[in-house]
């Protein structure tokens, strides 16, 4: 006569399954739904305070993916047409979605990973922004915009009282103009601060990190290709909760992640990777508010004239939060 398995004898069957690593809590999670692809797209660029995008390849396998591809793409491009037509998701500034989705790419943000990564550094003769009044300001793929609502901030007209120098224009390299002293000030983000700070090359005059309104709002947040969002509901919420996972990691283990980066091919060099993991606050995912950070900086931008949508609008339209909700409480701890 078979044996009846008991539902006590089948808990019993996978605990000890589990203690010898046989079963694997991501896998039992990722199997309560049906996957709708196992394909997923994302940008992969020079910034790397998006580390939890490009570390995530093993909780993503875990989540089902098979296919996890990262598309090259110019950081002065953006993501906005990047996100249109040849990837499904990106992690990128707040004001980055903002600014693309004003100008029409089918975005959906779906939440915040991490606060502030942004860094102004100046010569020693500048303590303020209120100092850059008739300076050179140099930007490689910093957002201007974010540059300019800095300057608004403290009463200064960004389009007269700042000179700008970008990297539009390959030949120009900011970062090496102000390190050679040719420029006043450079807007940088990872891991353009920390090799600054490792040749010694200037002083922070404003972190996002750190410093108020800006270090109250999240900083790189997940915005996916509206369709993709729309057609894979299930898939959408398995990529958000590795990348939030990966945050979790990038928070507790730097130097894994940090490693994760360079093997990867996504950085050269281990020592600003590790910089860049450990000072980045990738442990406040939590904490912040999603949709206040869209309406802050939306506002801001409005306010400034850098966009025609309003605050409201872009919210309804264009942001999605029930997978992050659902995720703060399934990660809770």
């Amino acid at each position: 006569m078979p044996m009846i398995q008991t539902r006590r004898r089948l808990l019993t069957t996978l605990a000890a399954a589990s203690a010898a690593g046989l079963v694997q809590a991501p896998r039992v999670l990722a199997a309560q739904e049906v996957l709708e692809t196992r394909s997923v797209r994302f940008i992969k660029n020079s910034g790397i305070c998006i580390a939890p995008q490009y570390a995530a390849e093993e909780p993503l396998r875990a989540e089902g993916f098979t296919e996890i591809v990262y598309v090259d793409t110019p950081a002065r491009e953006g993501s906005a047409k990047a996100i249109a037509d040849r990837v499904d998701f990106t992690l990128s500034f707040a004001v980055n979605h903002i600014l693309a989705i004003d100008a029409g790419a089918p975005i959906t943000v779906l939440g915040g990973v991490h606060i502030g990564c942004y860094e102004l550094f100046a010569s020693e003769n500048i303590r303020t922004i209120t100092g850059l009044r008739g300076k050179s300001v140099g930007l490689n793929a910093a957002p201007p915009a974010l540059l300019s609502l800095l300057a608004a901030a403290v009463g200064l007209d960004p389009a007269r009282d700042i000179r700008w120098v970008t990297s539009a224009d390959p030949s120009v390299q900011p970062l090496e103009l102000f390190a050679e002293g040719k420029i006043d000030a450079f807007l940088g983000f990872p891991p353009e601060p920390q090799e600054l700070r490792t040749r010694h090359v200037g002083h922070v005059i404003l972190s996002t990190t750190v410093d108020q309104p800006w270090s109250q709002y999240y900083c790189c947040m997940l915005g996916g290709n509206r369709e993709y969002v729309k057609k894979h509901p299930v898939a959408t919420k398995r990529i958000l909760r590795a990348i939030l996972k990966t945050a979790d990691l990038c928070a507790t283990d730097p130097p894994a992640v940090a490693r994760r980066l360079v093997d990867g091919g996504f950085t050269p060099r281990y020592d600003y990777a590790l910089r860049t993991v450990s000072e980045v606050s990738y442990d406040k995912w939590r904490e912040y508010d999603a949709e206040d950070t869209i309406r802050f900086y939306a506002l801001r931008l409005h306010e400034a004239g850098l966009i025609k949508l309003g605050p409201q609008k872009i919210i309804a339209d264009n942001t999605d939060w029930r997978f992050f909700n659902e995720l703060r409480r399934e990660l809770k701890t």
